[in-house]
């Protein structure tokens, strides 16, 4: 695993989720929505996919939501997409290195994919922020193809007009490498981010 600079990687992930977050809203299009789910996506600057952008109010307090997002013992209960996740390296000040895996997608048309992300858990105006980018690691699963995150980010804040609901906002940029058709993976993203949302839901309630 590569040296990390944690304070620095962690305040650059940060400030460019926040740029994500000031996207002007004409610059997202549609590409998925539900009662309570809208899932948007724009051309990516950092790579030749999408950026994706999901929003819903979640009934719940930010902290107990991003508890459950957050790398840590609730994830991989509930993520329907998630197989695999271990915690490679605790670091400082809100800082972890984690390793997992995600379920073939598409009648398997996407294989299963492993991901090895830094991730970071800050405090955000009055709710918090999770982000993940990822890194290199030489150890690669047998039979996944090494998909890489780049930055990605999960805003939660409790809505002014109830705290007990929080809106819960994700920006997802995730290339998933290999030769895929363009298409099916858009249908994947948009449908995985969907599920999330309802699998996220299920796990608070139970």
């Amino acid at each position: 695993m590569e040296s990390l600079d944690t304070t620095s990687m962690s305040t650059k992930l940060q400030n460019t989720l926040i740029q994500y977050h000031c996207i002007s809203e004409d610059e997202w299009h549609v590409a998925k929505k539900t009662s309570d789910v809208t899932v948007w996506r724009k051309p990516s600057e950092e790579f030749g996919g999408s950026l994706y952008k999901c929003e819903g109010v979640v009934k719940d307090v930010a902290d107990r939501i991003v508890d459950y997002i957050r790398p840590g013992p609730y994830r991989l209960k509930w993520d329907s997409l998630m197989t695999t996740m271990d915690i490679i390296k605790d670091l400082n000040q809100g800082c972890c290195v984690m390793r997992y895996t995600t379920a073939g997608q598409l009648w398997n048309i996407i294989s299963p994919r492993e991901f090895v992300d830094f991730s970071y858990t800050t405090q955000y105006e009055h709710g918090l922020l999770s982000c993940g980018v990822s890194i290199k690691h030489e150890v690669v699963r047998p039979n996944c193809v090494r998909g890489f995150n780049h930055p990605c980010g999960w805003f939660c804040v409790p809505l002014q007009s109830d705290p007990e609901h929080s809106l819960l906002t994700g920006y997802i940029q995730t290339d998933l490498k290999g030769i895929l058709p363009q298409k099916s993976v858009e249908l994947a993203m948009a449908s995985s981010l969907v599920n999330f949302y309802t699998d996220l839901r299920k796990a608070l309630k139970a």
